[in-house]
């Protein structure tokens, strides 16, 4: 088995170009120094296994850009503060009958519909979060849609936010 050098000295010799990596995908700042760390913490859990990896340095650049694509999408997920909330008006019909509509669907229906429709989440995500597949959710969101428009009837076809004409 190959004799595997000391942690220092992967952080020493490998740190500075692992720096460049994060900065140059992040730009200066807090991000790219957390990478790096993230990048780090990863290669000291997995040192002890670290005698088999062939190149170091591609190993722990390999993680920079990994850890550096997901602050990335992190960051696009971020809210964006502004200085006013803009008023939205209800796309609703009157007495909240699209509400009553979605509370009567069947569970799995209800929850596919206000997790991808109102919450804007994709169907593999709300999988995850009801404890189902992706494609049991898109058949539960398909059926729920289909539910509503029978129910309630298509609201208004020109207000994009009108659940019954996403799809």
């Amino acid at each position: 088995m190959t004799q595997i050098q000391p942690f220092e000295f992967a952080v020493r010799e490998h740190g500075p170009r692992v720096l460049r990596v994060c900065r140059s995908l992040l730009g200066p700042g807090p991000d790219a120094d957390d990478a790096w760390s993230e990048t780090f913490l990863a290669a000291l859990r997995a040192w002890p296994e670290m005698a088999q990896v062939v190149s170091m340095e591609g190993w722990l650049v390999r993680v920079a850009q990994r850890t550096c694509i997901d602050a990335i999408r992190a960051r696009e997920r971020r809210p964006v503060p502004t200085a006013y909330l803009p008023e939205q008006p209800s796309a609703t019909p009157a007495d909240g009958e699209i509400w009553r509509a979605v509370a009567r669907l069947p569970e799995q229906q209800r929850l596919a519909v206000a997790y991808h429709y109102y919450g804007g989440l994709p169907h593999t995500e709300t999988a995850d979060l009801i404890g189902s597949t992706p494609a049991a959710v898109r058949r539960a969101a398909s059926d729920g849609i289909a539910s509503l428009r029978r129910s309630v009837g298509r609201l208004d076809p020109s207000d994009p936010s009108d659940p019954t004409e996403r799809t």
